[in-house]
């Protein structure tokens, strides 16, 4: 896979200093004011509003104490901030490692989570150093999108108990269909107070969303169900009668217990959590670039995140990542760097030191139903619906991938899911060269014929600086997606159209299809004309799904005409 260009410039390799120099320090030597220190303020007050009920439904939900989400959030918060790879990436506990937490903890108990939490902060460390985290692009995108929407259900399926205030005869099996027939049985005894506050928190978070989108609407509805739950006196279930309370100190750091036995046993656990977090981590750090138009750097990140876990353990939390909600918050608020990040943290310490007994009458219910809108925001469903229509190979790398991972387990659903995608790809690479003789994979050398340069002659496109024609050869697939985009992405405001010719591209992914989408969307709002010429049937026809069509993009037989077309 290789693109071409009509212009280049020499681009000296970055040495290995420089790939793990921190963007807190990127930001600092750029020049830093107390104008730029005013908007991170702002940014990370922003975010810590919304961080401060998620950490603690979070934690509750892997069954930890909310105070160990809370330390998790001031510990990842500060360390992924200051030492990581992207400008705005928040760190904290996350909503797709409640299904691993809470199975590490009935398996291991706390001291197990701990260890397998510290372990993994040096495996991301390791992978970060070697600079492996590149390959963790190489992941198909329905398996991205599968794994993320069967989290969604596994979460939203732990808050059925706390939604409805249900009595289940036994403890909560962590298994789906386990835990369905026992829910099924509790549900004559359901709670209308329980179902009140939860429905109500429900109702005010979506609702000041579409009416209000500034308004932190996950903190007013817990505040309000708080207030009513204590001037009320509700009989439900609160963290002051579930958990004693919120101490009002930040613990110091501790080794955990430490055996032989115990590492052993808890080392599937540990890579779970390592590979888990370098994913949602750097899909965190993608999106964050996609709304900034910023370049993070993956290996750098994931040493952060290493580091971060490692302390997160030691302060008695759970696993660090990347937050991909409160990232995106971040950038919303008009964070400048890595400062937000930091004084996110700063302020849920000073709520633990300040305000921690406030936290005693916020009832399940409520954090429970914070929960239940972070599971539907989730689910991918725009993409998972796009998905569903591109193609068989592509539906069932992501039915399987979202089966598996309700039913069975998430790492082993990643790993069917990649794997699955690999023979699909080969297989469809086999048909394409039974058909070579039309879109060969290696193009031999030719001479410029006459009628080439006859029409050629007066286009141009290689002098005129308002046009730039790239030429993608080969495959464009998910595990050449990455790159081609950091070369396309390169293209100036300054240009009035962007040529990308697939006369050389025998087919296309739902992975690449979703980069050019990024792509023609950033070039629309630039004010860059997207043409595309030479596509196939089957090629256009999966741009077409992904919604790569007029007026996105233009669609043109040739170069020349695309040419022709920009300067009509």
């Amino acid at each position: 896979m290789k693109t071409e260009t009509t212009k280049t410039k020499p681009v000296s390799d970055p040495g290995y200093v420089d790939l793990f120099t921190p963007k807190f320090i990127t930001v600092l030597r750029e020049g830093y004011g107390f104008a730029q220190l005013r908007a991170d303020a702002i940014a990370g007050l922003t975010v810590a509003i919304v961080a401060l009920p998620l950490s603690m439904a979070i934690a509750i939900a892997s069954g930890l104490s909310p105070a160990q989400g809370l330390y998790t959030a001031v510990v990842g918060g500060i360390l992924v901030s200051l030492l990581g790879g992207s400008r705005f990436q928040i760190g904290g506990p996350a909503g797709a490692f409640i299904v691993l937490v809470a199975g590490t903890v009935q398996m291991h108990g706390i001291d197990g989570l701990i260890i397998a939490t510290i372990m993994s902060g040096f495996i991301l460390m390791a992978i970060g150093g070697l600079k492996l985290g590149t390959y963790i692009k190489f992941i198909p995108y329905p398996v991205t999108v599968g794994f993320t929407a069967g989290i969604a259900v596994i979460i939203f399926s732990s808050q059925v108990k706390d939604l409805l205030g249900l009595t289940l005869s036994g403890p909560e099996p962590g298994p789906l269909l386990d835990k369905l027939p026992m829910i099924w049985a509790a549900l004559p005894g359901v709670d209308p107070v329980t179902v009140m506050l939860s429905g109500a928190t429900i109702v005010v978070i979506v609702g000041l969303k579409r009416l209000r989108p500034h308004w932190p609407g996950m903190l007013i509805a817990v505040a309000g169900t708080a207030t009513v739950t204590a001037v009320f006196s509700l009989p439900v279930s609160t963290i002051g009668t579930v958990f004693g309370g919120i101490p009002s100190e930040f613990p110091l750091p501790v080794l955990p217990a430490f055996s032989l036995t115990k590492v052993q046993a808890v080392i599937p656990n540990a890579i779970a959590f390592a590979l888990l977090g370098a994913i949602e981590s750097l899909l965190s750090a993608v999106v964050a670039d996609g709304m900034t138009g910023r370049r993070h750097r993956s290996n750098c990140e994931l040493v952060a995140q290493g580091v971060a876990n490692i302390a997160s353990g030691l302060f008695g939390g759970m696993c660090v990542t990347g937050t991909i909600a409160r990232t995106a918050t971040n950038i919303r608020a008009g964070a400048h760097g890595p400062v937000a990040g930091i004084l996110h943290a700063l302020f849920l310490l000073m709520f633990i030191l300040i305000a921690a007994p406030l936290a005693s009458f916020i009832p399940l219910a409520c954090l429970a139903g914070v929960l239940a809108v972070v599971a539907w925001n989730m689910i991918e469903k725009h993409a998972f619906a796009t998905l569903l229509r591109a193609s068989r190979g592509d539906a069932a790398v992501l039915l399987v991938t979202f089966l598996l991972t309700i039913f069975r387990d998430l790492m082993e659903a990643i790993v069917v899911g990649f794997a699955l995608g690999a023979v699909l790809f080969i297989q469809r690479m086999s048909k394409t060269t039974a058909i070579a003789s039309h879109t060969p994979f290696v193009v031999e050398d030719q001479a410029d014929g006459e009628g080439a340069a006859q029409a050629l002659s007066g286009i141009g496109p290689v002098t005129d600086p308002d046009i730039v024609v790239y030429r993608i050869s080969g495959v464009f697939f998910f595990g050449a997606a990455a790159s081609i985009k950091s070369v396309l992405e390169q293209i100036s405001d300054t240009h009035r159209a962007l040529i990308i010719d697939f006369a050389a591209v025998p087919f296309l992914d739902s992975t690449a299809a979703n980069t050019l989408a990024s792509l023609a969307q950033k070039s629309k709002e630039r004010g860059v004309q997207v043409i595309l010429t030479g596509t196939s049937h089957d090629v256009r026809r999966e741009l077409f799904v992904h919604g790569i069509k007029p007026p996105l993009v233009h669609y043109e037989q040739t170069i020349e005409k695309a040419v022709r077309r920009v300067r009509a």
